[in-house]
């Protein structure tokens, strides 16, 4: 199918006035979210003349989460998937939809960016903020006109974009619908699933990860990285206000320093924001091992950290000294802007 220029002009224009028209949503909406619940998923993969490719079926966490991966098949390459859940009513497939999976392009281009402080500038500090944040939308705060711009520039130079925030994960759909009101169009969100945070018995997370971010948001773009592969480009953006710097320079230190995963880890544990308990101190150096392999396997790319910052901020940042003297040997990686 093929669309004339003044077609697709038509159809841009739809588009935006859609997008217009959202209403959006306010995470005391989604605070269902919190239940737990168990499925089982049949994966049919389509190739391009909707002959099945791979059949394959999953069970999920208690939370309903989904983490596999499914060899491309020898014969004929995956172009759609179907989606089917066939546990809560047995004998019956119940169709979830089809979908066409993100293609990770060659040079593969990969930008991962905070969304707290970073795109928006929300605040939590306070109950009453706290309060206010889960009545009102996402864009009841200001949004950071530079790092939208940013992460537009970078989705136009064909970018794979991920969103890493440490908001918690009932609020994803209010999320979304300001990504897509700013014309910033992905579905890869990774929020910190609070479930995982109060459950006795399994998830990643602890108490202390209420308000430490440091493991949470590294484990999260390890595990993005286990899944896409090693970029040829990756850009991080982020805020000067909490732990952002540090999370992307240790990352910087495995794929482009070339560090010892051991040494590295031995210095950051130590650090407030990422105390670990001993379940997610293993859990998490297996997975730091697998990037560094995976690392080593690569030619080194290209590595770009931008951070936001408030201009009283700017001349701090630019000059501090960390003390960690990795961090010093890749500070030269990092740009600050004022947002």
């Amino acid at each position: 199918m093929s669309y004339s220029s003044q077609a697709k002009f038509h159809l841009l224009e739809e588009i935006n006035q859609n997008l217009k028209e959202i209403v959006p949503t306010k995470p005391i909406q989604s605070l269902g979210l919190l239940s737990s619940n168990e499925f089982r998923l049949k994966v049919i993969g389509l190739s391009d003349s909707d002959e099945e490719t791979t059949i394959r079926s999953f069970d999920s966490d208690s939370f309903g989460n989904f983490n596999f991966k499914i060899p491309q098949p020898e014969t004929g390459k995956v172009a759609k998937i179907k989606l089917f859940e066939t546990r809560s009513h047995p004998g019956l497939d119940l169709l979830i939809g089809s979908f066409i999976p993100t293609k990770i392009k060659t040079p593969k281009k990969i930008f991962i960016t905070d969304f707290d402080k970073t795109l928006v500038d929300t605040r939590y500090s306070t109950m009453k903020e706290l309060y206010l944040s889960l009545r009102n939308p996402v864009s009841y705060f200001p949004p950071v006109d530079s790092s939208i711009q940013l992460v537009k520039k970078f989705t136009q130079e064909e970018f794979q974009p991920f969103i890493v925030s440490a908001s918690p994960h009932f609020y994803e759909n209010a999320i979304r619908d300001w990504l897509y009101q700013h014309e910033i169009f992905t579905g890869n969100i990774f929020l910190k699933d609070y479930r995982n945070i109060f459950s006795f018995f399994e998830g990643d997370l602890s108490t202390k990860d209420l308000r430490s971010q440091g493991f949470y948001k590294l484990n999260t773009i390890v595990n993005i990285l286990l899944m896409t592969g090693i970029p040829d480009e990756l850009i991080l953006v982020g805020d000067g206000f909490e732990s952002d710097t540090i999370i992307y320079l240790t990352l910087a230190a495995i794929l482009v320093g070339r560090y010892d995963p051991w040494t590295i880890w031995n210095l950051i544990k130590k650090e407030e924001s990422f105390r670990l308990t001993n379940q997610q101190h293993f859990r998490f150096l297996s997975k730091f091992y697998q990037l560094k392999n995976m690392s080593d396997a690569h030619p080194k790319g290209k590595l770009q950290i931008y951070i936001r910052c408030k201009p009283h901020m700017l001349e701090h940042l630019q000059t501090r000294t960390f003390n960690m003297e990795f961090a010093n040997n890749l500070k030269h990686l990092v740009q600050y802007y004022v947002g």
